[in-house]
């Protein structure tokens, strides 16, 4: 007998929610495709191995129309499970390298020293360089980036980066700047220097101005970009 899911229980199995999973099946992502005699849709094994597929791309950083993209043409399986093996082991070195730095705070402080603001954000693997604000601007910075915990790696070393990435990628293709998919981009970088600078416009722009000068310095072009697309929202929004 052929064995099924329902969704309640797929999700919990996954680690997922059921909104999801309905979420992905509006989206085509994953769809169940077996219906009971009473009308109920339910999973089957073949879904559960898509459903890994997803998860796998997920892990990648791939967004949810790539994903579909990528599972609707085809992915070699050995090596899409070789790419989340991969994926995982960057993870580990990443996060034995996050386990050092904090280990060498814990250790300063049970010394009874105190990192000073450039310390406080490099040990905890957000090296910003902030040229344009002052000390006390710094040190709000400092806050907003000690608030974030240990979200602070994944948000400042991972998520922004791949922000960076992907809207390159779209300027490579030529997509206008005011098209859809890169608004969304702008609109998250936006809400990140946000939440790093705690909702202050003038440090949200340091914020990107110190990721530019810093980490992304090669992505110059990529900068004024998104800078062209954020001056077309704002138009946008008043006109």
């Amino acid at each position: 007998m052929t064995t099924s899911w329902k969704v309640g229980r797929l999700a919990e199995s996954a680690g997922l929610t059921v909104r999801t999973l309905h979420h992905w099946d509006e989206l085509g992502v994953l769809s169940p495709s077996r219906r009971t005699p009473s009308g109920h849709r339910e999973y089957t094994e073949d879904d559960l191995v898509r459903l890994y597929r997803v998860l796998a791309l997920r892990s990648l950083g791939l967004d949810l129309d790539t994903v579909r993209t990528c599972l609707d043409t085809g992915v070699d399986p050995i090596r899409l499970v070789r790419d989340h093996r991969a994926g995982v082991d960057e993870a580990i070195t990443r996060l034995t390298a996050l386990r050092e730095r904090l280990d060498r705070v814990e250790a300063g402080l049970v010394a009874g020293e105190e990192p000073d603001t450039a310390a406080l954000i490099a040990q905890l693997g957000t090296t910003l360089p902030v040229p344009h604000v002052g000390d006390a601007d710094l040190r709000a910075l400092a806050d907003g980036v000690a608030a974030l915990g240990p979200a602070a790696h994944y948000v400042l070393d991972v998520e922004w980066p791949e922000l960076y990435r992907r809207a390159e990628a779209l300027r490579r293709r030529d997509v206008p700047p005011d098209a859809p998919e890169v608004g969304r981009i702008v609109a998250r970088l936006d809400e990140l220097s946000a939440l790093v600078g705690g909702g202050d416009r003038r440090l949200s722009r340091a914020v990107r101005d110190a990721w530019i000068e810093g980490p992304a310095s090669g992505w110059r072009d990529v900068a004024t970009y998104l800078d062209r697309a954020r001056e077309l929202r704002s138009a946008g929004g008043a006109s």
